[in-house]
């Protein structure tokens, strides 16, 4: 006779899952400067951007073979490095140049929810799932990341030392990139920095990573979904940028926010922060049950996607404005 077993529901590990689109389509992430000059920078930058969403769009729709894709656009807006402006102010300057444009903003995203998002400390919960991949060769020299907040994508030239007595100074080597093609593009990437009192303070890239985890639908804190987009309510938005939630739905028929790839439409200055990002996306442990909800409905919508995290990133990248 076999033996039963029980288990309490509540020792079972749930993720909760989220709703997804297809795609994820960044249309913009702009540094205070460029809010600063006024609507006509906006009013370029969106121009810029409109024929490379339509073409993205197309894609989406080729990916799912002909049948209506789930699309739905974003746009992050930086509060966290600099306090500018109000949202009262900024936010309906965007979303007037966007409709301008031609285009539709279905949530609005604040830099600041990437570092903390209510009483998550997101950025710190993904700084924690840090697997450094060990470059062939290494010898433990480097201290790690968790430690120095720098993460590389292979082993950087060793330090130079003075030479022992009787003994000649080792020769320069080159960094060497974990998955070289032939040539190395080696690349040190700066996650955070610690000031005297031990304020830590995110960098670019790491908020960017975190946010491409958020719209990839990956970012879990014990189970519980993180930057959850909140409905607008009201006709107009207030004055300090902590009254705004985190992640604001502004179109109430939009597709969920979270989707299985993200396409980002930037400018090139951005080019540099999107490679750091694949080099920590790829040195993330990323939930587990969230990688699984994925894979398993994407598969059963016949709209698979790559196993590796970095490679559901897409961009298209236009010249400065």
């Amino acid at each position: 006779m076999t033996g039963s077993v029980f288990l309490e529901s509540t020792s079972e590990p749930r993720t909760r899952s989220v709703p997804l689109a297809h795609l994820s389509l960044e249309l913009g992430h702009l540094y205070t400067e460029d809010f600063e000059a006024g609507p006509e920078r906006l009013r370029r930058h969106f121009a810029e951007v409109r024929p490379w969403a339509e073409a993205a769009r197309t894609a989406a729709t080729v990916r799912t073979g002909g049948k209506r894709a789930r699309i739905s656009t974003c746009f992050l807006i930086d509060d966290y490095f600099t306090r500018f402006s109000t949202p009262a102010e900024v936010v309906p300057m965007l979303l007037a140049e966007a409709e301008r444009a031609g285009l539709s903003v279905d949530y609005l995203a604040r830099e600041s929810g990437c570092a903390t998002a209510g009483k998550v400390p997101v950025a710190e919960a993904v700084a924690a799932r840090i697997v450094e991949s060990p470059s062939p060769g290494s010898y433990g020299l480097r201290p790690p990341a968790a430690q120095t907040g720098w993460l590389a994508n292979g082993e950087r030239s060793p330090v130079a030392r003075a030479p022992q007595a009787m003994k000649r100074a080792a020769a320069w080597q080159p960094p060497q990139e974990t998955a070289a093609r032939r040539h190395s593009v080696f690349l040190d990437v700066e996650m955070w920095s610690d000031d005297a009192d031990g304020h830590r303070t995110w960098s670019c890239p790491f908020l960017a990573a975190v946010w491409q985890l958020a719209r990839l639908g990956l970012l879990r804190d014990e189970g519980e979904a993180v930057l959850v987009p909140q409905s607008h309510t009201g006709s107009g938005f207030p004055e300090t940028w902590d009254e705004l939630p985190s992640l604001l739905r502004l179109n109430p028929r939009a597709d969920p926010f979270a989707a299985y790839r993200t396409c980002s439409v930037l400018p090139t200055r951005f080019l540099p922060v999107e490679h750091a990002v694949r080099v920590i996306l790829d040195q993330v442990e990323v939930d587990p049950g969230a990688l699984a909800q994925v894979a398993e409905r994407s598969g059963r919508e016949r709209s698979a996607v790559p196993d590796s995290v970095a490679d559901r990133l897409s961009y298209v990248y236009y010249a400065g404005l």
